[in-house]
């Protein structure tokens, strides 16, 4: 997220990671360029008025350099024109401040789903597991939702996006934490491990496997690790 307004950027980033987004946040064109261009983002939500540049000029060299990073623009300036520029310039999204945080979630959603990943289908199934990706509710064996933080779910969401793949503890970190991250610590292993008793308790099997050295790989049945 690109917002040089430090209120602003904190509740809009507090309420994403609440809604199970891991957040970067930026605070300059320059910055954004920089990260934007070091890692892979699922989805940039970029200011227009920032202090060392226009987020318009940031979202053109985005686009001009190939990034298909699904926009969303925010700004003040409300006219059909500064829409319309925000439109031309590559975003996929525009939303005119001040706005409704609930209307910033459904157009995160929607440019998401039309993004050329298509990474939000509202539903996911992987074996016996079903996930509401919009309610953010997971169920196993047409039982209860389970009891899952935000973190577990975020976790669980990204480990079934990529079912049957092994995912790095890189990948998770940059995917499913936040630039708090520390490479050194156990956090993921903890948070596996949790997930792993709640899926037990709700009947499943092991279906979070450890690929040792690799990472960890989500499997529709149970298999030997």
């Amino acid at each position: 997220m690109v917002e040089d307004e430090p209120a602003a950027a904190h509740i809009i980033a507090k309420g994403l990671r609440e809604h199970a987004y891991a957040v970067d946040v930026a605070n300059c064109a320059r910055l954004a360029l920089q990260r934007a261009s070091a890692s892979d983002y699922d989805a940039i939500v970029l200011d227009v008025g920032l202090p060392d540049g226009d987020g318009l000029d940031v979202c053109r060299e985005l686009r001009d350099v190939g990034m298909m990073t699904p926009i969303l623009m925010l700004t003040a300036r409300g006219s059909v024109h500064a829409r319309i520029a925000g439109l031309d310039s590559g975003a996929d999204d525009y939303v005119t401040k001040p706005f409704d945080f609930d209307e910033l979630l459904a157009r995160l959603r929607a440019v998401l789903r039309r993004g050329a990943r298509a990474l939000l289908p509202e539903r996911l199934h992987v074996g016996p597991l079903e996930l509401n990706t919009r309610a953010r509710l997971v169920s196993a064996k047409g039982g209860p939702a389970l009891r899952l933080t935000t973190r577990e779910y975020a976790l669980l969401e990204y480990f079934a996006r990529h079912a049957g793949e092994v995912v790095g503890r890189a990948a998770i970190a940059e995917h499913v934490w936040d630039d708090t991250y520390d490479p050194f610590s156990n956090v993921i292993d903890v948070y596996v491990q949790r997930l792993r008793r709640k899926l037990a308790a709700a009947g499943c099997g092991p279906l979070i496997k450890t690929r040792r050295g690799l990472g960890y790989m989500l499997t529709e049945e149970d298999a030997p690790e």
